[in-house]
């Protein structure tokens, strides 16, 4: 049989048969099938629309055919740049109206359809309807006939609010559900930390107090630290820091693979322990194979090397003994993948380095989750922002109210402008 490219359903044809000898057959002919081994994934629509009071628009994707082993990325993007949010030209913008929302999507046997939640954010400027798109990127075993969806957000704004929701203690816990955890708040959630800054009443002191302490919480919950913060170290572990920077990860890639990590995790619902586990062990499996990985660790690499090596990454965390049991079991089989799936979580869940990488990892997710951007992207040009609150979140042994480090970042004007004047 020859493959194609071809997208195309079961297709049949007959074979005849002529000149038996010692042979009987009841028909001459015989009909056979080539099955389809094409697989194809669309969107469920071209387009989409959603109004920008809607919270969260549900993408539908849509497979055909089935290839084992198939997968395709994910990305939504936009043609806001680096553009104020009160810019009005037509373009949606990550920053103001939009969650990022990145991911791999992989198929079991006889799945066909899938749906991708992107949460939109309501702002109190009056600017008309904005696009952006969502796009399949790097397939694999599969086609994207139609890669692209272009997605309207819809105004509900006739002028500029006079308000900003940023100051809407709903509005501002939402926000955090999104910019912390990637997911629309639970009801309970959502409920109990609105409660806790409305409980103040008319007391402008207190709500400061508990704005803060609410928002520092979403840092601090186990949602986060077992997924953006396990997504940190997992990176620190794997690679140090990036060339020329104080931290290991950059905005983007920290975004797809904290959101890869939280699907399906809401702590204190289901068995979101096991799930979240299945998702770190997935994470860190498929680490270990990438290309970047195997660059860094190369299959020629001894168990000894492996360790010594990651452990230095990490700021030489174990002690002797934890080193000594890593390269023990990894040395079963050096170059298999769960073995060095294993020791890289080992690492990247160890206590010493959970505790020296903490305070950067507080100053560098003010600027991921309230700024959604890199500590030196525009309008910062270094890292001397991130080092600045970094030296005062030390100087206060990581007291983050003493420090003014969140009250500082969510009074910022740049926070505040993402959603209104």
């Amino acid at each position: 049989m020859n493959g194609d490219t071809a997208i195309e359903s079961d297709e049949t044809f007959l074979v005849t048969l002529t000149n038996a000898v010692n042979a009987f057959s009841s028909s001459s002919q015989i009909q056979a099938t080539i099955a389809n081994d094409d697989s194809t994934i669309q969107f469920g629509s071209a387009t989409y629309s959603i109004a920008e009071n809607g919270n969260s628009l549900l993408v539908t994707v849509n497979r055909a055919g089935e290839v084992a082993n198939s997968k395709v990325d994910y990305t939504t993007t936009d043609l806001a740049g680096s553009n104020n949010c009160n810019v009005i030209n037509g373009a949606a913008s990550s920053r103001c109206d939009y969650i990022t929302t990145l991911g791999t999507f992989t198929f079991a046997p006889g799945e066909t359809s899938k749906t991708i939640s992107i949460p939109i954010v309501n702002d109190a400027y009056a600017e008309g309807a904005e696009t952006f798109t969502i796009a399949f990127v790097n397939p694999v075993g599969m086609t994207t006939p139609v890669p692209t969806a272009t997605i309207t957000i819809t105004d509900d704004d006739a002028t500029n609010g006079t308000q900003n929701p940023s100051d809407v203690p709903s509005q501002f816990v939402r926000q955090h559900y999104l910019d912390f955890l990637n997911r629309e708040p639970d009801p309970d959630g959502l409920t109990f930390w609105t409660n806790n800054i409305t409980s103040c009443g008319s007391d402008a002191q207190c709500v400061q107090v508990k704005r803060i302490n609410v928002s520092a919480a979403f840092f601090l919950s186990i949602e986060f630290q077992e997924t953006g913060y396990f997504v940190y170290r997992v990176t620190k572990s794997s690679f140090g820091n990036l060339p020329g920077a104080p931290v290991p990860v950059t905005f983007t890639n920290f975004l797809k693979d904290t959101q890869e990590i939280g699907k399906g995790v809401q702590v204190g619902v289901g068995n979101w322990q096991q799930q979240l586990d299945a998702n770190k062990n997935a994470y860190t499996a498929a680490m270990v194979q990438r290309a970047d990985f195997l660059a860094a660790f190369p299959i020629t690499m001894t168990a000894q090397q492996f360790v010594d090596q990651m452990n230095n990454n990490a700021g030489g965390v174990l002690t002797p003994s934890q080193s000594f049991s890593l390269t023990n079991f990894l040395a079963g089989g050096p170059t298999q993948s769960f073995r060095r799936a294993t020791v890289l979580r080992s690492i990247a869940d160890n206590a010493t380095l959970r505790a020296n990488e903490f305070n950067k990892a507080f100053v560098l997710m003010q600027y991921f989750g309230y700024l959604r951007r890199d500590p030196n992207a525009t309008p910062d040009h270094d890292y001397s922002g991130l080092n600045f609150w970094l030296n005062k979140l030390d100087s206060f042994q990581g007291n983050f109210a003493d420090a003014e480090l969140v009250k500082a970042f969510i009074d910022s004007l740049e926070y505040r402008q993402r959603f209104g004047p």
